[in-house]
């Protein structure tokens, strides 16, 4: 490889490395080939093809990252990275033998996705080990009848469920497709592990997935209550969490969400940026407050429908003739923190294209607003008792969004 090409690499796993990501590449597509993913399609934000990461690329990863200053609350990320593709890095040969050195050479904590290639013994003594410092978070997605659809070249039913047999797993995520299929899976991951944190609910379709899988989402999603009820009443002794549709969340977090709106000042003549989710409580809570620009998540289609998805090529749809134009700052938050949007796109270009339009920015619509309120109320509890059981939710879910 020459000089040039291996600066220019090195250059992308520093960004990475800067994000706080552990920039592995597996030097292709990801071979797991889920139906339900959503890197099946990554063209709305730019990525680099990265060649298989090599031990002296290794090397150079793990010495920049022993550069930075350790912070107790913070975790280095390996899987979900924001210029590579998204593999699932558990299949590159030297995995876990680079998670051992990353564990033995720095005291930074490390958090982990993938849907359990991992060899569980060898997992789980390092959990051991290493107590508090490994955050596991396995997708284990379903263990019933639907997972051969969904997970074609997935790890065995039998493979995940070793994984889970120990201290590794902190968080293990399923879903509901349908009747006895996420009650199921939690009896049974609760039976093996008591200590790890569920995260439950459905899956969204977007725009490039698969009919086939839609309709298995959708059918998920009509049967999420019962299956949720049935997990309510099973009185499991895991923490049980339902993050994964974004109408339950803004609904869960609706006082939060008009006390920020009342906190923005606002005048009834001012336009204000707002997807799906809580356009429907403001609607229902502070008509009239503001004029509520309605803006689908067109970059990522199909179901999606929340405000922190959204892009500045979304928002460009919905302007016409409006002078001045308040935005969310969650909208400009990729990780980056250089006010871009999830595609990549900067806020500075975007204003470029619309001279005449002045954009005010509401900071206090932030990621650190909405994430720490999407743990703060999205307990399984909570969507049973203050939404199933809540008359208000059957009204807020018949509010129609604008045309």
């Amino acid at each position: 490889m020459s000089l040039e090409n291996r600066e220019f690499l090195q250059e992308i796993m520093r960004k990475e490395i800067k994000d706080r990501k552990i920039p592995i590449s597996l030097g292709k597509t990801c071979p797991v080939k889920c139906t339900f993913c959503y890197e099946m399609d990554h063209s709305y934000r730019q990525t680099f093809d990265m060649p298989l990461t090599t031990q002296e690329d290794w090397d150079f990863i793990l010495n920049e990252i022993i550069a930075f200053p350790t912070r107790a609350t913070e975790s280095w990320v390996l899987g979900g990275n924001e210029y590579m593709e998204w593999t699932d890095l558990a299949l590159h040969p030297k995995a876990m033998e680079w998670i051992e050195e990353f564990l033995e050479k720095t005291d930074k904590n490390i958090i982990m996705f993938s849907v359990g290639y991992f060899d569980p013994k060898r997992i789980n003594r390092l959990a051991e080990k290493y107590p508090g410092r490994i955050n596991f978070e396995l997708s284990v997605i379903t263990l019933g009848a639907y997972r051969k659809q969904l997970m074609p070249k997935g790890p065995s039913v039998n493979q995940v469920l070793e994984v889970l047999d120990g201290p590794a797993v902190t968080s293990a995520n399923f879903y509901s497709f349908g009747p006895g299929t996420m009650s199921e899976d939690a009896k049974t991951i609760a039976k093996i592990n008591k200590n790890c944190l569920m995260w439950m609910g459905t899956l969204t379709p977007l725009k490039y997935i698969d009919e086939k899988t839609t309709t298995l989402m959708r059918q998920g999603k009509r049967f999420l209550a019962d299956e949720s009820q049935k997990i309510y009443d099973m009185n499991l002794t895991n923490v049980q969490m339902i993050h994964t549709e974004s109408d339950i969340t803004s609904f869960l977090n609706r006082n939060k969400i008009i006390k920020t709106f009342d906190a923005c000042e606002l005048d009834k003549k001012d336009w204000v940026v707002m997807a799906g989710n809580v356009h429907r409580v403001l609607h229902m809570f502070r008509r009239g407050r503001a004029r509520f620009l309605y803006v689908p998540n067109d970059t990522l289609g199909g179901d999606s429908d929340c405000t922190t998805l959204l892009t500045f090529s979304d928002v460009a749809k919905r302007i016409t003739n409006q002078r001045v134009i308040h935005l969310p700052r969650v909208i400009m938050e990729k990780s980056s923190n250089d006010e871009r949007d999830i595609s990549g796109v900067s806020f500075d270009d975007f204003k470029e294209r619309f001279p005449r339009v002045r954009f005010k920015v509401l900071n206090k619509v932030n990621s650190d607003l909405s994430n720490k309120k999407l743990y703060e109320k999205g307990y399984l509890k909570n969507y049973v008792e203050d939404y199933l059981q809540n008359p208000l939710s059957k009204k807020f879910e018949a509010v129609a969004h604008p045309n």
